[in-house]
This record gives structure tokens, C-alpha cells and sequence, in this order.
């Protein structure tokens, strides 16, 4: 069985924040802000600029394209050749009762909408079919953007604004990019052939409906930048309900058990009025653009009406022609207001376009390595290790230097802040040292592939993450080849998880749920470290592995590692000082530094740092 493909989540950094404030001010993604968090200059990119990057995801499906131009194309000429038949039905033969232009007109009508069908179908059709493919392509991008893009990134981004990005503004994304331009090119084409026709029939009459077009460019012009501005509001706002929505059902049994429902339901009537309201502002600004444009139009259709009843126009023209004439005006109203209210979509597009784009443009994880780690560990090494999380951030690690040979056990301990998870967390690079040198084999670390790296490194955290998906995929998970049956009870055996696996009604088929809800939290820790077992890596990380259980389970899973950890290099990360008596050296960290290193009794007889955290915990 092999693991399914989805994105990992990383381990809680210590002694820095998270998401960031709960109550409405966490942290926002930066589309100004590199990917490593070195702070940087606006970036002032125009519309237009954004509209063609949207243009290109359009260009591999030219062929569709055409076809959607050439139904677009026979769209507008129906409109034309229907106003044209009105002059043969009032001027021709039709009204002398001609058998011949009784039976041609009727069939005309006919093939007009016959022919309207066929390519209203056919444009619309391949427009969907396109648009639809630029949706996927751009959230296969942006998902794959967020599966390499670095740890720092999600420290300081809000998961509902993530998840906002690749659904809702990737689908406004691709309404500006295709279904957009059945509008600009349809109705376009539809306007030329109506107004050809209006010149035709009487240009007099035909440059006074001209005259209206400044004015409605320059009003089109004049809403742009308010649409695109409220767009961005609308398209954040969304983040900022679907974060508050993800934060209230992520923690349904904290609310319930707080009584912090109440608290919830302002947050969320926070955000879901602040959406509302903007998307009112834009629904006013569109409202005043439409009649506005439509009483221009009317002024001038009005003028032309009142001038063809008089003077020496009426004279010059036929009854048949002025229908004519009117009728191509009325039928061109539709497509000049579908192409006043598209300024409004295109905007949006652009304005979700910028986001999209801005995340697509952050720096991924540097993988500039060419080295394989596909040897034995021999050492693993920091020099002068420092790190920083931002600028505007204290240091949470300070000049760390120690070595660690092949196959010994280090703990690491200390209080909540000083740096335990950041220091092994260097170990597969979550994140990048602001100075020092990590080294593995006496090798930089940046000169190995982190695939290769990583593919070392086993992990067993106390926070959980499983996949809603069978226990057996949740093991086997990240396996590059398929797991048999037998390899995959060895290693639940040794984690003591076969026993419950099978007892459960499905056995290694049942479904963990979200986040492994359906499993205590003892269970989810065993199947952790049954994934961690049959990965088998030289390199162990176990960030208190076995807090989650009871003594009796602990005692087990205890000896299961115990086995794992036989001729490992493996690295503990201890709250409980219980847990790694027994570990080769302790080092104790404080405050992001180094303080002392020993062994479990060294360090007591110290009685220094070491010595006062174990009289805390067993006094």
C-alpha cells in the first residue's frame, strides 16, 4: 500500500509565536514580503500587467479558443443579419404579399437562430472548458507553491486566507482570464457588426450614437480602480471568514468545553459583516455604473428618434431602414452594458490575479544542493549555530555548537523558550540558520538535495498529524515503494500498535478521520511511531514521543523505541526527565544557549541548571 500524496504540516516552533493573535489579528501573508522573511520594498505592478500573466494560462488551448471565436463570431452575425431583415420586411416585396419573400423570411428567421444556437453553444462551451482548465492549472500551482515553500512562510500566514486563495480567488482568476473574453470578444464583434450596420442604413444618425462613446470610456475608466481596490477587500475579507470558520471547527471541543461560543459568533459576525460590506460597495459603485452608461445611451437614442421624425433626414430615409436602424441600436444595448459591467470581473480577476501571482512569486525552500545523503551518519555537527526568526524577533538560538557521533542518543531540555524544537528542527533544514554551519559527515548540509536529507530523518512529535485516510496509509505514508502486509505489522508490533489496529471493526482499513480524530490520543502516537519505525532513517527526532500515554502503553511503546533507537543517531527533545535518563548526553538549553552537557547522573551531581529542572519536576 502506498501512502497517498498530500502537503505536511511542520512541527511547532518553540519559543516563538504561531498563527498569531486569535482574536482578529493574526498574521497576514505579505505579498511584498520575501518567503524568508527579509522585509522588502512595494512592488507596484499595473493591471494590464496582471491581466496578460492571466492571458498566458489561455494560450496552450488555442485550438479550443478558436473554435470558441469562430462560435462568438457567427453569435455576432445573427444579431446583424436579424436588424438587416427588417428593412426587406417594410420596404421589400414582404409587404406586397411576394410568395417568394413571405417563404425566404421565414426561413431566414429560422436560420438565424439556428445558426445562434449552434454557436452560442459552441463558444460557451469552450470558454467553460477552458476556464475550467486554467482554475485547475492554477491551483496545482499553488499548491504545489505551498508544499515547497518554507516553514517561515506558515508561521506568519493565516490557514484560512491559504485555502481562500487557492479556491475562491483562483475561480475569479479564471472568469477574468476566459469567460471574460467571451464578453469582450462576442459582444465586440456584436457591437461592430451592429454599428456597421447603423452606418450603413443612415451614418447621420449613426454619429450621433458615436458621440456617447468618450463619454462612457471615460466613466468605464473612472470605476476601474474602484473595483479593483474593493475586489482586494472583498477577496480578503474571505480569507478572514474562512480562517475564522477553520478556527471554530478545528476547535469545536474547546468551544464546547469553554463555553466560548458566544465569542465565536461575534468573531465570525465580525468578518462575515465586514465581507458584506464591501461586497455592498461594490455592488453601488456597479449600480451607478449601469444606469449611468444606459441613460446616455437613451439620451441618444432619444435624439436620434426625435432627428429621424423631422428634417431633411426623414426625407432621405425609409421606413424600413429607420427599423432597421432602431432595431440595431436596441440590440446593441445588451452588449454594451454586458461590457460596462464586465469592468467589474476583470477587476476582480486582476485583483485576485495579484494575490495569486504574489504567492507564486516567494522564494521555495533553497534546495541548491547536489549531493545524495544516501550513506551511514558518521557525525552530525552545529559551528556557532544563531537564529532569528524575523528581525523584529528576539534570537532564539545563540553560538550552538556541539557535535553528535553515529548511533548516540542527545537530549535536549529546558524550559518552554529556549530552543529545543528550533535546534532539531535546523537538523532537515525547516529553516535556514542566520549564521553558523550545520554540517552531517563533515558536509554542509545546503550541499546535500533536501529530498535526500530529509529521507534520513525520521520524526515522532507530540503533535500528531494524520491524514483522514486508513490507518495502513497513514503508516505507510511518504514510502516510495508499496509496503507489504508483513513489513507493516512487524513495525506496528514493535510501535505495540497491532493489538488495538486489529480490535478496531475495519482493522488496518479503518479511516483515522480529520487529524486522526477517531483514534485517542495514545493511539495516534503509537501509529506515529509506527511510521516512524518503518521508514527506518539512520536519523531519529522524537519530540516526546511517548506523551501522550498512559504508563502502562508508555512502558511498551518505551521498549519499541528503545529497539528503534539501537545503533540510530537519534535526538530528543524532553519535557519529561524520566524519559532520558538513559540518553549517551543531556544538553540543557536555556534561554537559546548552551548551558551545560552531561549525562543524566553528571548533571546531578552539577547541581546547577539540570539538577534544579529535575528537583521541579520530582520534588
Amino acid at each position: 500500500m502506498k501512502a497517498d500524496k498530500r502537503a505536511k504540516e511542520a512541527a511547532p516552533v518553540d519559543g516563538k509565536t504561531g498563527a498569531g493573535d486569535r482574536r482578529g489579528k493574526s498574521a497576514k501573508v505579505s505579498v511584498n514580503t520575501p518567503a524568508d522573511g527579509a522585509s522588502a520594498g512595494p512592488v507596484s505592478v499595473s493591471g494590464a500587467d496582471t491581466y496578460r500573466r492571466l492571458l498566458t494560462y489561455i494560450k496552450p488551448y488555442k485550438k479550443q479558443f478558436a473554435i470558441a471565436v469562430a462560435g462568438m463570431l457567427g453569435y455576432a452575425i445573427t444579431d446583424t443579419a436579424f436588424a438587416a431583415l427588417m428593412k426587406p420586411m417594410l420596404d421589400g416585396s414582404f409587404v406586397d404579399q411576394d410568395q417568394s419573400a413571405i417563404l425566404f423570411i421565414p426561413l431566414m428567421i429560422i436560420g438565424i437562430f439556428l445558426l445562434r444556437g449552434i454557436a452560442g453553444f459552441a463558444s460557451t462551451y469552450y470558454i467553460a472548458w477552458i476556464g475550467w482548465r486554467v482554475i485547475k492549472q492554477l491551483r496545482g500551482e499553488i499548491f504545489e507553491k505551498y508544499l515547497t515553500l518554507p516553514t517561515a512562510f506558515y508561521d506568519r500566514s493565516s490557514s484560512g486566507e491559504l485555502i481562500s486563495r487557492i479556491t475562491f480567488n483562483s475561480q475569479m482568476v479564471a472568469n477574468a482570464a476566459s469567460n471574460s473574453l467571451t464578453v469582450i470578444v462576442r459582444d465586440s464583434l456584436t457591437a461592430i457588426g451592429l454599428l456597421g450596420l447603423m452606418f450603413y442604413q443612415s451614418w447621420q444618425l449613426a454619429l450621433i450614437f458615436l458621440v456617447i462613446g468618450p463619454a462612457i470610456v471615460i466613466i468605464v475608466a473612472r470605476v476601474s480602480k474602484k473595483f479593483r481596490s474593493i475586489s482586494r477587500s472583498i477577496q480578503g475579507s474571505m480569507g478572514e471568514v474562512s480562517h475564522v470558520i477553520q478556527e471554530a471547527v478545528e476547535g469545536a471541543r474547546v468551544i464546547k468545553i469553554f463555553g466560548g461560543q458566544d465569542e465565536e459568533m461575534a468573531q465570525f459576525e465580525l468578518a462575515n459583516e465586514s465581507n458584506r460590506a464591501f461586497n455592498m460597495k461594490e455592488t453601488v459603485v456597479k449600480a451607478l455604473n449601469e444606469p449611468i452608461v444606459q441613460l446616455l445611451v437613451a439620451l441618444a437614442l432619444a435624439t436620434i428618434v426625435y432627428i429621424a421624425s423631422s428634417g431633411d433626414v426623414a426625407d432621405r430615409i425609409s421606413v424600413g431602414s429607420f427599423m432597421s436602424f432602431i432595431t440595431a441600436m436596441l440590440l446593441l444595448f445588451s452588449p454594451l452594458k454586458r461590457m460596462t459591467t464586465l469592468n467589474s470581473q476583470i477587476q476582480k480577476g486582476i485583483a485576485a490575479g495579484e494575490s495569486l501571482f504574489a504567492i507564486l512569486d516567494l522564494e521555495s525552500e533553497r534546495d541548491h544542493g547536489t549531493d545524495i545523503l544516501d550513506a551511514s551518519i558518521q557525525s552530525i555537527e552545529y559551528r556557532d549555530v544563531c537564529l532569528r526568526y524575523t528581525e523584529d524577533k528576539p534570537v532564539v538560538l545563540q553560538n550552538i555548537s556541539l557535535s553528535i557521533a553515529a548511533g548516540e542518543t542527545v537530549a535536549f531540555v529546558g524550559e518552554s523558550g529556549s530552543g529545543k524544537t528550533s535546534l532539531v528542527n535546523l537538523l532537515p533544514r525547516l529553516y535556514e540558520l542566520d549564521s553558523g554551519e550545520m554540517r552531517v559527515n563533515d558536509k554542509p548540509v545546503d550541499e546535500y538535495t533536501l529530498r535526500s536529507l530529509r529521507g534520513r530523518i525520521a520524526t515522532v512529535s507530540q503533535d500528531v498529524m494524520l491524514f483522514n485516510d486508513t490507518i495502513a496509509s497513514n503508516i505507510a505514508y511518504g514510502s516510495s515503494e508499496t509496503v507489504d502486509e508483513a513489513t507493516l505489522h512487524t513495525a506496528c508490533k514493535a510501535a505495540h500498535a497491532h493489538d488495538f489496529i486489529i480490535s478496531l471493526p475495519d482493522g488496518y482499513a479503518t479511516m483515522v478521520g480529520e487529524n486522526g480524530v477517531m483514534l485517542s490520543g495514545g493511539q495516534k502516537q503509537r501509529v506515529a511511531i509506527a511510521r516512524a519505525l518503518l521508514k527506518n532513517a539512520p536519523i531519529l527526532i522524537l519530540d516526546e514521543a511517548t506523551s501522550a500515554l498512559d504508563t502502562e502503553s508508555e512502558r511498551k511503546v518505551q521498549q519499541g523505541l528503545d529497539a528503534l533507537m539501537l545503533g540510530r543517531t537519534t535526538l530528543v527533545i524532553a519535557h519529561r526527565l524520566s524519559t532520558i535518563e538513559q540518553a549517551d548526553r543531556i544538553v540543557v538549553l536555556n534561554k537559546g544557549q548552551i548551558v551545560e552537557i552531561g549525562s543524566h547522573k553528571e548533571l546531578l551531581a552539577k547541581q546547577a541548571h539540570y539538577y534544579k529542572l529535575h528537583q521541579l519536576q520530582f520534588r
